[in-house]
């Protein structure tokens, strides 16, 4: 997969655009002010400027080196600064209470994985700490707007809610809306989106 993302990030434009994620942008408001955020599948930074722009500490972490360096560059560009570190998510150190917030913005993994991210996230948050997640669901099989192709890599509400039975769901939501992010994401999309906080 590392291949893949780097050749997609290494088009001289950006393949997801350089504005943040829509639901990010709404759901970023839960934020406490500087917070310590770890952005996941971070690609080109586009999230993870956009939160450090309102004040935040992030840390970006993708599997892509030619994505982490565009984001250090849209980072100085924008003129604010983050943290970027290439990792593969299957080792990625996450650590314990170290953020106030996880975010995954379209951070598509396959299930097994994706539950063990899951319980490395819930250790590394802080008590109150935030994991904002948007992802396609599997309905996306019917739209050809993005993502994988494979429904196992896809996320349900459900599930979510089932591997963070104790957060408090802040947002919970299952819904077809419009995403206009490059030219990857573009068009009527079915998503999952979820805000839990940790008690």
């Amino acid at each position: 997969m590392k291949k893949f993302w780097d050749d997609r990030y290494n088009a001289g434009s950006f393949a997801y655009g350089t504005n943040p994620n829509d639901f990010l942008a709404i759901a970023s408001q839960h934020l406490q002010k500087n917070s310590d955020v770890l952005t996941i599948g971070e690609g080109e930074g586009r999230n993870a400027v956009f939160l450090a722009k309102q004040g935040h500490n992030v840390v970006a972490t993708d599997q892509s080196d030619i994505g982490m360096a565009k984001a250090d560059k849209l980072a100085e560009q924008s003129g604010c600064t983050i943290k970027t570190i290439t990792a593969d998510l299957a080792e990625f150190d996450f650590g314990s209470e170290c953020y106030d917030a996880v975010v995954s913005i379209f951070c598509h993994l396959p299930g097994g994985l994706r539950k063990k991210v899951h319980s490395e996230i819930k250790i590394s948050l802080r008590k109150a700490g935030l994991y904002i997640i948007e992802s396609y669901s599997p309905d996306q099989l019917s739209y050809n707007t993005g993502g994988p192709k494979d429904v196992s890599w896809l996320v349900t509400l459900d599930e979510l809610q089932k591997e963070f039975p104790d957060f408090e769901i802040l947002h919970g939501e299952s819904l077809v809306r419009e995403v206009v992010e490059g030219s990857h994401h573009t068009g009527s999309a079915a998503v999952t989106q979820f805000v839990g906080r940790k008690k």
